[in-house]
Order: C-alpha cells, then sequence, then structure tokens
C-alpha cells in the first residue's frame, strides 16, 4: 500500500465514535466502512473535479467540518467526507494533491465545454 499522507474518522461530538474511515494517499483517497462487513471505495485523486467545504454552527463548536467531493468515479460520484478535524486544511492538502495528480497524468479539466452561451449568429449576446 502507498504511504499515507492524512487518515482520520467520522467524528460524533468531535470524538471519532464511528466505523467510517477516511484516508489519502498520493494518489488515491479511499472511504473504508462498516465493522463486521468491511467495505472499502477508492477514488483516483485526478478523477476530483470539485471540493467544497461546510461547517454548521454545531461542527464549529466541536471542531470538525464536512468536505463535499464531485469526482468521476462510477462507485463514488459525489461524496461527503463526514465530521473530520481541521477540515480546512484538509480540503486545501486534498485540492494541492488533486492538482499534482492532474498534472502528472495530464488530465485537462472539461469544466468550461458547453458553458458558453451562443445563439443563431454565433456570438455571445
Amino acid at each position: 500500500m502507498a504511504d499515507i499522507l492524512w487518515h482520520d474518522r467520522k467524528r460524533h461530538f468531535g470524538l471519532p465514535l464511528s466505523f467510517t474511515k477516511y484516508s489519502m494517499s498520493e494518489d488515491r483517497l479511499f472511504v473504508e466502512t462498516g465493522f463486521l462487513n468491511l467495505t472499502q471505495n477508492e477514488v483516483r485523486l485526478y478523477r476530483i473535479l470539485d471540493l467544497q467545504l461546510k461547517r454548521s454552527l454545531g461542527q464549529r463548536i466541536f471542531g470538525v467540518g464536512s468536505i463535499y467531493v464531485s469526482s468521476s468515479d462510477k462507485n463514488l460520484g459525489t461524496f461527503e467526507i463526514r465530521n473530520v478535524r481541521n477540515s480546512a486544511n484538509v480540503k486545501e492538502m486534498l485540492s494541492v494533491q488533486v492538482e499534482q495528480q492532474r498534472e502528472a497524468k495530464r488530465v485537462v479539466g472539461r469544466e468550461y465545454m458547453g458553458d458558453m452561451d451562443f445563439d443563431d449568429d454565433n456570438d455571445e449576446a
């Protein structure tokens, strides 16, 4: 297994009382759930399209936050990294790793394709 850059558990009231574990290597993000029946999903970092950080009042009180991840992965698609410590730092670290992997794999973002609104004259009016 690759070197783990970050790992944490989903937390309840700031305590790691959950069977959901998150970890990130140089090129993959892992989500492991379950106690008796374990399920481990992974998404390649270059497949991540968008990240969003949300911290409710309760989450801020307990020092946690949730990161919403939009990916082109078939299994996970859009998913949430729920209630992790240092969520702003984790989101930033994840964003940097995603960009590094996109550059290394030469993956081009396609979020701008089809974004322009043209009429019949092919101008933007």
